[in-house]
């Protein structure tokens, strides 16, 4: 959500009643902006006023990760009605009357966490919590909820509800977990290995639906999968990248992509991006990380030099900048120490390498160049 005050509540209220309520929460849960009718008298200092509730939410729907209205639901569902999304996209969105009996989770209960804010917000104020996801009410673990859990993107939203259905049917669900991060988690969950994708998923691009009912992928490797399986990314790959001064972010953006693309590695697995720190001020650097939403990660010349494993240590490298290597050996530092699996990759400005994250089970140890 792009312009979200990260980790932030709204709470709206129409009536006096509602703001004693919000008063209540604002005082119990951190981080709570307050917005109150302008109607009402006598509201806090620090509260925002609004006159029109419609066009105020409209204005801060996606400022923030999860809104609370003290209100009826037939008044909450017309406003949010015409702004909400996706359920990868959409804030939280808990309704609490204006006797504070009811704390119901209206929107994003799984991913955008609006049934956890229920249960936190009923028990602030003394009310009952109001959940109505399948999951819940039937007490199965929901796919979308371990992915978060998990700090796992979801690639394909739309196959959580094969994973959350055969869940709640007791169905088994086949499951490749490579970094062990997830299949414990599943009830009758069945391990596909690497060489079993190979054979009935990457050559015939499908499996037969009654091997298939559901799945779950969690690997930073791209395989052509069934519209069953739910894909999992982790936040498992760095990017070690360098380049010369003054290199166009276009040029570097197009060699990762290019290098991720030919070893079947997924970009949405990348955790950050990795040089050396006299390229702390390099503006392709910056700009590529902001167009992807990565950190940046710099090491000292002395700090790289002490990677000992380095597949192509460059001399003219060594020469200008006092290292072996740049890209590689910043790849394998940020991975803490991981593996490197895609060594350097040049254009004419710039170098990129690729390390897995070493701390991610016994699945990080494969070679990508195997698979």
């Amino acid at each position: 959500m792009d312009g979200k005050n990260k980790n932030r509540l709204a709470v709206w209220i129409l009536t006096p009643n509602g703001s004693r309520l919000a008063q209540k929460i604002r005082h119990d849960l951190p981080d709570v902006d307050g917005f109150v009718s302008s109607r009402i008298r006598g509201a806090s200092a620090d509260w925002h006023t609004f006159q029109n509730l419609a066009e105020d939410v409209k204005q801060t729907f996606r400022h923030y990760t999860g809104h609370i209205f003290i209100m009826s639901t037939g008044i909450v569902v017309r406003v949010i009605a015409p702004l909400i999304q996706h359920k990868t996209e959409d804030p939280a969105v808990v309704v609490v009357d204006d006797a504070g009996r009811h704390a119901i989770s209206l929107l994003s209960g799984h991913l955008g966490g609006g049934n956890e804010l229920t249960r936190t917000v009923a028990a602030v104020i003394g009310a009952d919590p109001v959940i109505t996801t399948a999951t819940d009410v039937n007490g199965v673990p929901a796919i979308d909820v371990l992915a978060r859990q998990k700090n796992l993107f979801i690639e394909n939203p739309a196959a959580i509800k094969f994973v959350n259905m055969a869940l709640l049917g007791g169905r088994p669900v086949h499951i490749h977990d490579p970094f062990n991060l997830m299949q414990d988690c599943l009830p009758n969950s069945e391990v596909l290995p690497d060489a079993y994708l190979k054979r009935y998923i990457k050559e015939s691009g499908q499996k037969p639906a009654k091997e298939m009912d559901a799945g779950v992928v969690i690997d930073d490797v791209k395989w052509e999968m069934p519209l069953q399986a739910l894909v999992l990314r982790p936040a498992s790959l760095v990017a070690g990248i360098g380049c010369n001064r003054n290199t166009e972010t276009r040029e570097i953006k197009t060699l990762l992509e290019e290098v991720l693309a030919a070893n079947n590695l997924a970009g949405s697995s990348l955790k950050c991006i990795a040089s050396i720190d006299v390229k702390s001020d390099e503006a392709g650097l910056i700009e590529l990380a902001e167009l992807l939403k990565l950190p940046l990660v710099f090491f000292s010349a002395e700090q790289l030099n002490q990677v000992e494993r380095i597949e192509n240590p460059s001399q003219i490298v060594e020469k200008h900048v006092g290292v072996k290597s740049v890209c590689e050996a910043a790849a394998i530092l940020a991975a803490q120490n991981g593996t490197l699996i895609v060594p350097k990759h040049t254009t004419r400005n710039a170098t990129v390498a690729i390390a897995r994250i070493g701390f991610i089970s016994s699945g990080s140890a494969r070679d990508i160049r195997t698979i």
